[in-house]
């Protein structure tokens, strides 16, 4: 019998089990490494764990040093937004695996309402962030309507 065509770009191609696809070929399948975290973790500040890309130091992988040399950014209203919004993500995943940490739910619950109040006051002063942010009344104007880094959004 035929061995299957191992190129599996081509229709029928299959590749062996323990396998994955690859452009133009089968690799062998990866086994990740998930660190588990301690209860209660250092943490980075907002900022820093949007800039490092993990809320948490342990997390810091050393390859990223050179991309974070480049994402270096300026201390705005929508980069505070955003580090919280990051910073809520991470310890919503660590809150999945750690649920009774009290101390980081209640700073995970803090930083909800501060992005809370934050959004509302940065979508007073400039406008919805998200598109799904527009009530009927408003009609369909976020295309036509200056997207918040062209006018004070950024500031």
């Amino acid at each position: 019998m035929e061995k299957p065509d191992q190129t599996p770009n081509k229709p029928g191609a299959s590749c062996s089990a323990g396998e994955g696809t690859l452009p133009g070929c089968c690799a062998p399948l990866a086994f990740p490494y998930i660190p588990v975290q301690e209860n209660n973790p250092p943490r980075f500040s907002r900022a820093e764990a949007l800039q490092t890309g993990t809320l948490f130091p342990g997390l810091d992988l050393p390859f990223k040093a050179a991309i974070q040399a480049k994402t270096k950014l300026a201390n705005t209203a929508l980069v505070e937004l955003m580090a919280l919004d990051f910073a809520t993500k991470e310890l919503n995943l660590y809150l999945d695996t750690h649920a009774g940490d009290k101390e980081v739910l209640e700073l995970y619950w803090s930083y909800l309402k501060l992005a809370k109040e934050g959004r509302e006051k940065y979508e007073k002063m400039y406008g919805p962030l998200q598109s799904s942010d527009l009530t009927p009344e408003d009609g369909y104007a976020w295309l036509n309507d200056p997207w918040p880094w062209d006018v004070g959004g950024n500031d």
